[in-house]
């Protein structure tokens, strides 16, 4: 395969651990929703990690989850779904890094370096998978409770980090191809 291919699907594959990264850190998990309301003072979001209050002014409150037993079953396996991603992630790059034609690292031969590299394109997509189960599952809670009759509390929409992550995904698939 091309050398070229090859460092461009690495590229990528970097680009998409950082925005997958950048999306767990990401505090618009969830937004409230402001339609309908004809006067809003305040905006509430939260990610996986804390919930969050903002003013009218711009200024925000976060409290962190205190207890991990008190999360809903969904938020801790979507946090434990994020972290295995980053991980394999972490680790499919540096797998498929020694696996590149262009890298000379003691006397591995080729067809070590090319099972180098299937060993990281097989991690890196079992860690897509992890990331998209984890924001899907997010996602459909989230228009869940939005459609619920039951749910009586201000109506919140799915914020940027599902974006971030679908995008992610896309890249990444289209990097694994390219290794």
């Amino acid at each position: 395969m091309s050398t070229g291919l090859e460092t461009t699907g690495f590229i990528m594959c970097i680009i998409s651990w950082l925005v997958n990264g950048a999306a767990l850190s990401n505090d618009y998990w969830k937004i409230s929703s402001v339609s309908g309301n004809v006067i809003t003072s305040q905006r509430l979001f939260e990610n996986l990690w804390h919930s969050c209050a903002e003013n009218a002014g711009g200024l925000s409150e976060c409290r962190d989850f205190q207890s991990l037993l008190d999360l809903p079953v969904h938020l801790q396996a979507c946090r434990a779904l994020m972290i295995i991603c980053l991980l394999l992630g972490l680790c499919s790059m540096i797998m498929t890094l020694f696996g590149l034609n262009c890298i000379k690292i003691g006397s591995a031969d080729d067809q070590t370096k090319a099972k180098l590299a299937g060993g990281g394109g097989i991690m890196s997509i079992i860690a897509g998978f992890c990331c998209l189960i984890a924001c899907s599952w997010y996602a459909y809670r989230v228009v869940q409770d939005f459609y619920s009759p039951q749910y009586v509390g201000i109506r919140v929409y799915y914020g940027q980090a599902q974006q971030k992550i679908f995008t992610a995904k896309s890249e990444s698939e289209t990097a694994k191809s390219f290794v």
